[in-house]
């Protein structure tokens, strides 16, 4: 029963993803950005509040940390900007933090502002009430890109005056956010015409208050070329779904942490990668991370910003969720086409557990996409 017919013909799945052991790693620090699960039966369609399952989503967090990965809570994975509205979004940061068995980080944005214009008093009232937000649950920040601030800002100077009072704000040390325009489209010339120069200007600026940024620009050289110009101490946590193996691996000169939507659905094969890398195993690590980039590619393919809705699928296939639904009705951000291919690529990379319900699930689903099992 676990063969299926997919759109190009029959599939078995393997069941290889039984095989992984929970046990932590040492050698990287590495968070998975998680995604939130929606309540099936509530109203979330497009334009409504977002009502969550609350003990779902709760539980695959603590799947996350079974594995040894620091929670990301409230980042673009939990779909910021794209169905999660901020009344969720704060409530779903104070109820992660209560339930923390391991590290977490979350988001601090500008989202509780309308969509359009603001001024950039606005974004900077709207940051701190952010900030506040998370340092009173007890998380460390994320300061993540701000679409409000991306339309206001003219300059770099300006990106330098707001994150720069945010940062005095800060008890503590926070991760700065770089999202790339193939993430969220409104992002396109952060950080103003001479990007790179007014991020460095920012963290030597204040070089004890950040911790790291995150970079997710999907460029490794570019990643690579950032990470040794950072001030010692400051770390690079790379946010690249496409090039993270090599990225995390690192060189003669340095690597780079992590911060992934990718390990979200990868979380059992990437820890035992881990694990490879911190025995000096570099042809485990290898040869356990290769088929997940594959997925990986897949999942974070064009249109980027729609890799939540792949992330869902995969989580419901390997049973952390009883149903393929999300916030903001995103399940439909994805052909069918997409998905099935999704399937094998999954069942390759090792995420799918139990090859019976995966198989179960996927029938159902292929038939109600009009693919006679």
């Amino acid at each position: 029963m676990t063969t299926v017919r997919l759109p190009d013909g029959p599939f078995t799945f393997s069941g290889a993803g039984a095989s992984f052991a929970k046990e932590k790693f040492t050698s990287r620090i590495a968070y998975a950005a998680a995604h939130v699960v929606a309540d099936p039966l509530a109203d979330n369609t497009p334009g409504r509040p977002a009502a969550l399952d609350w003990e779902a989503t709760l539980a695959f967090r603590h799947h996350l940390w079974s594995h040894g990965f620091g929670v990301a809570e409230a980042m673009d994975t939990a779909q910021r900007g794209m169905g999660l509205d901020y009344a969720a979004t704060r409530e779903l940061i104070r109820r992660s933090t209560r339930e923390a068995a391991g590290p977490i980080v979350a988001g601090v944005a500008t989202d509780q502002l309308a969509p359009g214009p603001a001024t950039l008093d606005e974004v900077r009232k709207a940051y701190a009430e952010q900030l506040h937000d998370v340092q009173a649950a007890g998380a460390t920040p994320v300061l993540m890109c701000s679409r409000h601030l991306a339309a206001a800002a003219r300059h770099g100077d300006e990106y330098l005056d707001v994150y720069g009072e945010l940062l005095g704000q800060s008890d503590g040390p926070v991760v700065l956010h770089w999202l790339g325009e193939m993430f969220d489209p409104a992002l396109a010339g952060y950080w103003g015409a001479d990007p790179v120069a007014t991020v460095l200007a920012l963290i030597g600026a204040h070089t004890a208050k950040v911790d790291g940024i995150k970079v997710s620009l999907l460029d490794a050289d570019f990643e690579v070329d950032l990470r040794r110009r950072l001030p010692s101490g400051v770390k690079l946590y790379t946010g690249d779904d496409f090039h993270y193996p090599q990225l995390i691996k690192g060189d003669a000169e340095g690597f780079s942490h992590a911060l992934l939507g990718i390990f979200a659905a990868i979380a059992a094969p990437a820890a035992a990668a881990l694990r490879a890398l911190d025995q000096g195993d570099d042809d485990a690590y290898d040869e356990i991370f290769g088929p997940t980039v594959p997925l990986a590619r897949h999942v974070f393919g064009a249109p980027t910003f729609y890799y939540k809705t792949g992330i869902v699928f995969l989580a419901w296939l390997a049973g952390h969720q009883s149903h393929f639904t999300m916030v903001g009705g995103l399940q439909n951000g994805r052909s069918p086409q997409h998905l099935a291919t999704l399937i094998r690529l999954a069942d390759a990379a090792g995420v799918l557990p139990d090859a019976d319900l995966a198989a179960s699930r996927a029938r159902a689903w292929l038939t109600t996409v009009g693919v006679a099992q």
